[in-house]
C-alpha cells in the first residue's frame, strides 16, 4: 500500500501510522523528509518569491500540508512552504497526496495556486492555459478557466492563437464533465437526420446519437415541427440561409421565426408608436420585447459564460419556460386578430 512512502517517513509503529502514510489525497498529512521532494515544474515562471518564503518562516504557528504528486514526489502546492521549513532548520514536512496523471498534476497545481496561497500572475495563468489546451485539447474553454482562473474568453482567444492542436476535435468536456460538440450546428443537424430518419426513436437515443443535449434534441424536433431550420440563426455561419425542415406554417408579424435582423426593426417600430408608448401595460410590453434583443453577440457570450456550472441546467430550464410563455402569448394575440 505506501511501503515506498513508510520507508521515506519515519518508521511507522501502528496500524495508525500505516494508515496516515496513505496516499490517496484524503489520508491525514503524512511526513517526508524535504530531500525527498523533487521542486520542479511548477506553474510559476518567475521561481521563488524569497520574500514570501522569509514571511513563512517567521509565522509561529505550523505550516498547512503541502500536496506531493504520487509516486514522484513533486511538490504540486507548497514549494513556498517547503524553502520556508528548510529556513526555519528543519528537515520533514507535512504531506498530502495528489494521485494522477504528470499532466493532472500540473493542472492541480494550477488549480490550487489559483485559489489560496500566493497567486499566480497573470503571465503564469497565461502560460498554464497554453500548456493545458497542449495535454487537454478536449477540455472547454469554461472546465480550462476555472482551473486556471481566467475567464472563458481568455481561454478561447488563447485557444485560437494556438498551434498546439494538431487535430480537430469535434467535442469537448464541460466543466460537468460531459462531451459537447464543438459546432453546436452540426450536433442539431445531425439530430435533423436522425429524427427524420427515426421518427419513432425516443429524443432521448437521438441525443446520445447525435452527440447532443437532451433540451437541445427537444429543440430541433420542435423546431422541425415550426417547418424551421434546426439551426438557430445564432449557430449559423454568416451569409448561410436558413433551411426550412418539415411542412411550414404560415408567419406574420408576431410569430416565432422572426428573422434576427427583422426583429430590430419590429421593435424600434413599436417603441415608436404613441399608443404603446404612452399606456403603463404598452411600456412594460415594450421593455419586456427589448430584453432578447441583448441575447445576441458578444452580450450572449458574456450572459454564458456568467453561468455557474451548478446552475447551467436551472437557467435553461427557465429561458425554456420563458420562450413557451412568450410563444404562449404570441398565439393569443393570433386568436384575438
Amino acid at each position: 500500500m505506501s511501503v515506498g512512502i513508510a520507508r521515506l517517513a519515519k518508521p511507522a509503529q501502528h496500524a495508525e501510522d500505516e494508515e496516515r502514510a496513505r496516499p490517496d489525497g484524503r489520508s491525514l498529512a503524512a511526513m517526508l523528509p524535504l530531500d525527498a521532494l523533487q521542486l520542479a515544474d511548477s506553474p510559476r515562471t518567475t521561481g521563488v518569491d524569497a520574500e514570501h518564503v522569509r514571511k513563512l518562516a517567521r509565522l509561529g504557528t505550523p505550516l498547512p500540508p503541502i500536496v506531493v504528486h504520487w509516486p514522484t514526489l513533486r511538490v504540486v502546492d507548497g514549494v513556498h512552504r517547503v524553502h520556508a521549513t528548510r529556513l526555519r532548520g528543519e528537515t520533514q514536512i507535512d504531506v498530502r497526496y495528489f494521485e494522477g496523471s504528470v499532466e493532472d498534476a500540473f493542472i492541480e497545481a494550477v488549480r490550487l495556486n489559483t485559489s489560496r496561497g500566493l497567486p499566480l500572475t497573470r503571465a503564469d495563468r497565461a502560460a498554464a492555459v497554453l500548456r493545458i489546451l497542449g495535454t487537454h485539447p478536449e477540455w472547454s474553454d469554461r472546465l480550462i478557466a476555472s482551473a486556471a482562473g481566467v475567464t472563458a474568453g481568455t481561454v478561447g482567444a488563447v485557444r485560437n492563437r494556438s498551434t498546439a492542436q494538431p487535430e480537430q476535435l469535434n467535442t469537448r468536456k464541460g466543466k460537468d464533465g460531459r462531451l459537447r460538440p464543438v459546432d453546436p450546428a452540426e450536433g442539431r443537424r445531425r439530430a435533423a437526420v436522425l429524427l427524420t430518419e427515426r421518427p419513432d426513436a425516443s429524443l432521448r437515443r437521438i441525443a446520445a446519437d447525435a452527440g447532443i443535449a437532451l433540451a437541445t434534441a427537444r429543440d430541433v424536433r420542435e423546431r422541425m415541427r415550426r417547418g424551421e431550420d434546426p439551426v438557430p440563426h445564432r449557430f449559423r455561419e454568416p451569409g448561410v440561409p436558413a433551411v426550412p425542415s418539415g411542412p411550414a406554417r404560415p408567419k406574420t408579424e408576431g410569430a416565432s421565426g422572426v428573422a434576427d435582423a427583422d426583429l430590430d426593426v419590429v421593435v424600434t417600430g413599436l417603441r415608436k408608436d404613441p399608443s404603446l408608448r404612452l399606456a403603463e401595460a404598452g411600456r412594460a410590453l415594450l421593455q419586456m420585447l427589448s430584453v432578447p434583443l441583448l441575447l445576441r453577440g458578444d452580450r450572449a457570450r458574456q450572459l454564458v459564460e456568467a453561468v455557474p456550472g451548478h446552475r447551467i441546467a436551472s437557467v435553461v430550464r427557465a429561458a425554456r419556460g420563458c420562450a413557451q410563455w412568450w410563444l404562449e402569448f404570441a398565439e393569443q394575440l393570433e386568436r384575438s386578430a
